[in-house]
C-alpha cells in the first residue's frame, strides 16, 4: 500500500499528523502535503477505499501525471545477463533504451542507469559484476621487469624502467620506458600518459612508491610528494594510493600489467636499442598491438571498449600540460637576490635575509614567502652568474644598504691603496645595477680582516698587472699562495695576522652573515 493511502486512512482513524509521520517514518511536511491535497480535492472515505494507488496519486497530484515517467530498469534481469560472456552494462543499457523508445517512454541516461544498478546490488547484498566505473580510476606503477639500453660506443648496457598505467574498467593500457625511477621521470611519464588517454580520471591510484607517496599508514592520510600532488591538482584528480598489503585492490590491473609487460618484453627480446626514443617508438607499436588484440571470452578489445564505453566519461585535459616543478628553500642575500643553479634572481628588498620557498621549472622561477607568491622570473640559462633583476624589487632609499653603497666601498678601498681602489671600481662598473656588485666588494673587504692592508694592496696591484678585471677570487688566491710577498723588498710586512683578536673584528652580523664569495 502506498504511503499516501496509509496517511489518509490513519487520518480518518483519528491519528494526528505528528503520530502519522512517526509511525510511517515520513516527514511531517509529506503528511501535511498529502492531507492538504485530499482536502482540496474533497476526497471522501468511500472514494479513498475504491481508488487504486496510482489513481489516488494522480487524483491528489494531477500536475505530476503530466510529467513523463522514466522507465525503471529490470534489475534482476540485468544482474542475470551480466553473468553471460560478452554481455556488458553498456549493451544492456542500449537494449533498455530501444525498449523504452518502442513504448514511447523516456529512458534513464547511461550514468544514472549504472548508478541505479549499483544501488540495487548494494541493497540486495549481491556480487557486483562490474567492479569499476568507466573513467573513474587510473592505476599506475613501475613494471617489475626492466629493459636494456646499449651504449653505441662501448656496447655496455644499462637498465631502463617501464612505467605502466591501466584504466581498470576497459583494461586499456599505457607503457613508456624511462632511464631512471626518479621524480622527474615519474612526473613526465604521467604527463605523457594523460596525453595518450586524452583525458583524466576522477581518481589516480599509484602503488606506495617513495617517488610519489612519502607515507601511507593505515589510520592516517597519505603523505604525498609535493610535485606529485601538484600534478594531481593540475589534472583535477584525487590521489588515493593502493592500500598496503591489499593485493585484491589491484588484482585485475596487475594481471593486465603483467600480460602487457610479458608481451612487450617477449616481442622486443632480440632487439638492441641505442637510444630511448627508438625504444619508446617500438614499445608504442607493441602497446597498440596489445590494446587492439580481441578479448578471448567476450567481444571487442581493450581499445574498442575504451573508445565506446570509457572515453566519454574521462575528464577533459587542461589547456596546457603540467610542467614538472622542483622546490627548494633559499635565503635572500644582501643584494636582494637568490641563486638557483648558479643564476641570480631578484626578490623584493623587504625580504632581505628572509628564507623563501622557490618553485622552479624548465621555464620559470616562482618565489613564495609563507605560502604567498611574491615574485616570478623567466629562468636563465647559459653563462653562470647571470642576473635577472626587476627594477621594482630595488629599495627606494637603500636604507638597508646605507652603510654599504658604491661610495662607501670606494672610500674604504682608497684607504687601503690605489690598486685596491681600482679593483673595487672595476667590480662596481661591471654590473648594470649597483647592488649586484655589493657581494664581491664585501668579500674583498673581509680579506682585510685576515691580511694586512699592505698585503691586500700588493695583491690587488699584482692582480691588475695580470688580469684585466680581477675579482675577489683572484685576490684571494694571490694572498693564499703568498705571491704578493715577492713584491715587498723588505718582506717584513707581508706576514699573515694570526692573532685571533684581529680576525673578523667586524663580525658576521656586520656583513649580513654567511659567505660572500663570488
Amino acid at each position: 500500500m502506498s504511503k499516501e493511502k496509509q496517511i489518509l486512512q490513519m487520518l480518518q482513524n483519528g491519528y494526528s499528523q505528528r503520530r502519522i509521520a512517526s509511525t510511517l517514518r515520513v516527514s511531517r511536511n509529506t503528511v501535511a502535503r498529502v492531507v492538504k491535497a485530499a482536502s482540496d480535492h474533497g476526497l471522501s472515505k468511500d472514494a479513498l477505499e475504491s481508488m487504486e494507488e496510482t489513481e489516488l496519486h494522480h487524483t491528489l497530484f494531477p500536475e505530476e501525471a503530466m510529467l513523463p515517467t522514466l522507465v525503471t530498469p529490470d534489475f534482476p534481469y540485468i544482474h542475470k545477463e551480466l553473468l553471460k560472456n560478452g554481455v556488458t552494462l553498456k549493451l544492456l543499457w542500449q537494449e533498455y533504451v530501444d525498449n523504452c523508445r518502442d513504448c514511447g517512454k523516456p529512458p534513464y541516461g547511461y550514468s544514472q542507469y549504472c548508478k541505479l544498478y549499483q544501488d540495487y546490488v548494494v541493497q540486495n547484498k549481491l556480487t557486483m559484476h562490474i567492479q569499476h566505473k568507466p573513467g573513474d580510476k587510473l592505476m599506475v606503477d613501475w613494471a617489475g621487469t626492466t629493459l636494456s639500453l646499449y651504449d653505441k660506443v662501448t656496447g655496455n648496457s644499462s637498465k631502463v624502467y617501464l612505467f605502466v598505467a591501466t584504466l581498470p574498467f576497459s583494461m586499456y593500457c599505457y607503457a613508456q620506458a624511462c632511464r631512471t625511477m626518479k621524480e622527474e621521470e615519474w612526473i613526465n611519464a604521467h604527463i605523457a600518459m594523460y596525453e595518450f588517454f586524452g583525458g583524466a580520471t576522477r581518481i589516480l591510484t599509484p602503488d606506495n612508491l617513495k617517488v610519489g607517496i612519502l607515507s601511507n599508514r593505515k589510520y592516517e592520510d597519505p603523505v604525498v610528494n609535493r610535485s606529485y600532488q601538484e600534478l594531481a591538482d593540475h589534472y583535477h584528480t584525487a590521489l588515493i594510493p593502493a592500500r598496503v598489503l591489499a593485493p585484491r585492490d589491484k588484482a585485475a590491473v596487475e594481471g593486465s600489467v603483467g600480460n602487457l609487460t610479458s608481451h612487450i618484453i617477449a616481442r622486443l627480446r632480440n632487439r638492441k636499442f641505442l637510444d630511448i626514443h627508438t625504444m619508446n617508438a617500438a614499445i608504442r607499436k607493441e602497446l597498440d598491438r596489445f590494446n587492439d588484440a580481441p578479448f578471448q571470452k567476450k567481444d571487442g578489445s581493450r581499445h574498442s571498449v575504451f573508445l565506446e564505453e570509457e572515453l566519454p566519461f574521462l575528464q577533459p585535459l587542461p589547456r596546457y600540460p603540467y610542467e614538472f616543478a622542483q622546490w627548494k628553500s633559499a635565503t635572500v642575500q644582501l643584494n636582494y637576490h637568490i641563486a638557483i643553479d648558479f643564476q641570480n634572481y631578484s626578490i623584493p628588498y623587504e625580504y632581505v635575509r628572509k628564507k623563501v620557498d622557490v618553485r622552479y621549472t624548465k621555464s620559470s622561477i616562482e618565489v613564495y614567502y609563507k605560502g604567498n607568491r611574491i615574485c616570478s622570473h623567466k629562468r636563465l640559462y647559459g653563462r653562470r652568474g647571470q642576473y635577472s633583476t626587476i627594477p621594482e624589487h630595488m629599495p627606494v632609499n637603500h636604507q638597508l644598504y646605507s652603510e654599504w653603497d658604491k661610495a662607501g666601498f670606494l672610500k674604504w678601498a682608497s684607504s687601503i691603496g690605489e690598486a685596491t681602489y681600482q679593483v673595487v671600481q672595476g667590480i662596481s662598473d661591471s654590473y648594470r645595477i649597483e647592488e649586484q656588485a655589493y657581494k664581491g666588494c664585501l668579500s674583498l673587504l673581509k680579506l682585510s680582516d685576515k691580511y694586512t692592508p699592505e698585503r691586500l694592496e700588493r695583491a690587488c696591484k699584482a692582480a691588475l698587472e695580470r688580469i684585466p678585471s680581477p675579482r675577489y677570487k683572484n685576490i684571494r688566491l694571490i694572498l693564499e699562495s703568498g705571491n704578493d710577498k715577492a713584491a715587498d723588498p723588505s718582506n717584513q710586512s707581508s706576514e699573515t695576522i694570526h692573532d685571533e683578536s684581529y680576525a673578523l673584528v667586524r663580525g658576521a652580523s656586520y656583513y649580513g652573515g654567511g659567505s660572500h664569495e663570488k
